[in-house]
């Protein structure tokens, strides 16, 4: 949830950065009333409790001829007391839940408006030019023997697939190349669990009005998580963590699973928009005042591999109506895929600041030994939907494309991946 004093001191930052979102402002008005309501019950319980501490005090020191009648008021007191009790609880969960409701603040320079009000910030290298009739990554796929679709939908439906042969080396070949650098980086690398706990998903913000894309098994009440993030984010919960050294790096490998709610009829030809893929993904844990150049420094690793890759790409700003209830800020890097003639999504990085570690109780020690609510920036390293760009970007004439040299040293020195008969 928010920080609550912001709630109750500085309730326009709030309202702006609803409106910024494209959110109803008046869910600050309610949380506001409620949060009020609830310090107020939350006081009478106060008041009637130390009433009867007092009385209890009189009681003891009473006459033993008028203390009977004395305990058939302690006996009312204690009925009024244990219903102030009640109704501060629950005026403290409407209040939680009214909270709950509004998303992290944005920063002050994200672009307001809609996922069409993004802003370019730059972009890198020439997009590729072909002198003969270019084909989709699906095709090469299956020319290669690298992707199998329909093997994927006769064993477990719409959107799921096979990489086979080079298409499993060349994914693992782009997971290798980018634990390599977060290793080299100082992240300390992690494979996840895939199964989490409501608190948990809750806690990262993935149960908000994204809820419908996460797969839920309701029989064991546990959630399939679409990021390692969701776990990184729980490795430190109600934890005070130790920030003095610098801050906490994770590179977390895992299997992502998303239902694609809402996305019927959108990229539904090869592997763009699947329900499982591969991702490694970084995962921060910083003080607040760090938070924005760790995101910084994620973007830069991000760029540094599709460069490696040979990619053509844009570094975008996404407009607050575009983020994720997590997220205050959020740049995406878009490649080049030639085929579809636009720059498609490859890496997501978010400065989700204290939103999460706040919901999640992970804290730590300032300079004076205080306690206070941690910072979370997390982000695309590599992950599956990149063989779309890697096969489009460097195919050939014949169907074969060429290997990127940096991925080379990961697939046993292989160079060109050539048409073969798919069985």
């Amino acid at each position: 949830m928010i920080d609550l004093s912001m709630l109750r001191h500085d309730p326009e930052i709030l309202r702006a950065s609803q409106r910024a979102r494209g959110n109803d402002p008046q869910i600050v008005e309610d949380a506001i009333t409620a949060d009020a309501q609830w310090r107020q019950a939350q006081a009478e319980y106060e008041s009637l409790r130390a009433n009867q501490n007092l009385f209890n005090a009189k009681v003891k020191a009473a006459d033993p001829a008028v203390r009977a009648e004395l305990i058939a008021q302690v006996k009312e007191l204690a009925q009024q007391v244990k219903g102030a009790q009640q109704r501060a609880a629950q005026a403290q969960q409407r209040a939680a839940q009214a909270a709950e409701r509004i998303e992290n603040v944005v920063l002050a320079d994200v672009p307001a408006g809609d996922e069409s009000n993004f802003v370019t910030l730059r972009t890198h290298g020439e997009k590729p030019q072909f002198d003969f009739e270019i084909r989709d990554h699906l095709e090469l796929g299956e020319m290669l023997g690298a992707i199998d679709m329909q093997r994927g939908a006769k064993v477990s439906g719409a959107r799921f697939y096979f990489l086979r042969g080079v298409g499993a080396l060349l994914e693992l070949a782009i997971m290798n190349l980018g634990l390599q650098k977060a290793l080299a980086a100082g992240f300390i690398p992690v494979i996840t669990p895939t199964l989490v706990k409501p608190e948990i998903m809750h806690g990262t913000g993935f149960l908000g009005e994204h809820a419908a894309e996460v797969y839920h098994l309701q029989q064991q009440d546990m959630y399939l998580t679409g990021t390692s993030e969701v776990a990184l984010a729980g490795f430190h919960a109600d934890e005070i963590i130790d920030l003095q050294g610098g801050s906490i790096r994770y590179a977390g490998w895992s299997t992502c699973y998303r239902s694609e709610a809402g996305s019927h009829g959108k990229d539904t030809r090869g592997i763009i928009r699947v329900h499982q893929f591969n991702k490694l993904e970084m995962f921060v844990y910083a003080t607040p005042e760090n938070a924005a150049v760790e995101h910084e420094q994620l973007v830069q690793m991000q760029e540094q591999m599709l460069q490696e890759l040979g990619l053509s790409y844009r570094v975008v700003d996404v407009a607050a109506g575009d983020l994720g209830s997590s997220a205050a800020r959020k740049f995406d890097i878009e490649a080049w895929i030639p085929t579809q003639n636009t720059y498609r999504e490859l890496t997501s990085t978010s400065n989700c600041t204290s939103y999460q570690a706040r919901r999640l109780g992970t804290r730590f020690r300032n300079e004076n030994g205080k306690t206070s609510v941690a910072a979370t920036v997390n982000g695309t390293l590599a992950t599956t939907r990149w063989l779309t760009a890697i096969l489009e970007t460097h195919q050939q004439a014949d169907g074969s494309v060429t290997v990127p040299e940096a991925l080379r040293p990961f697939m046993g020195g292989l160079r060109v991946l050539t048409p073969t008969a798919a069985k």
